[in-house]
């Protein structure tokens, strides 16, 4: 797709979120969602023990399953894959530079994947939720979130760039 008329398409849709929901999107949320009921499933006992979770389970009370994150996520992931299967590009491949290996570019994604995911707990959001919400609703803390990911992703680039390029 032409990546302004995605931008605008993704604009509207934030808009819509904030105007139907008045919250905006974010897909971390869906994750700590989802990690709360396996943990519930998994050890009840455990959940009932914790304070961070037996609080989110009060605030939550219809489960963590109830929150339109998980189903935006669940969305988004049905969503690209019919648009790669529409233009005949579903499949599996993994992007990596000439002299890295498999191994090495897995688990470079896996740790750079934890490390983001944790990172957006600590911050109170992702890229989605903190800066691009933040930034529709004018906040100053989406402002500075923004310019922190991608200051941070351009400071460190240089050291990683192996992984993609030769």
């Amino acid at each position: 797709m032409n990546p302004y008329l995605a931008g605008v398409l993704l604009g509207l849709v934030l808009l819509a979120t904030i105007y139907i929901t008045g919250r905006g999107l974010g897909s971390s949320g869906a994750f700590k969602n989802t990690i709360i009921a396996t943990v519930e499933a998994v050890a009840p006992s455990h959940v009932d023990n914790t304070p961070f979770y037996r609080d989110f389970m009060e605030a939550n009370p219809g489960g963590p399953w109830k929150n339109f994150l998980v189903f935006q996520v669940a969305g988004v992931i049905i969503g690209a894959f019919f648009s790669g299967v529409i233009s005949r590009r579903a499949g599996l491949k993994l992007d990596k530079g000439p002299r890295v290996t498999n191994t090495v570019r897995i688990i470079a994604a896996i740790v750079g994947g934890a490390l983001f995911g944790f990172g957006s707990q600590i911050a109170r959001g992702c890229t989605s939720g903190a800066a691009l919400s933040g930034m529709a609703v004018l906040s100053l803390g989406g402002i500075l979130t923004m310019a922190a990911i991608f200051g941070a992703g351009y400071a460190v680039a240089w050291f990683f760039r192996k992984l993609w390029i030769n």
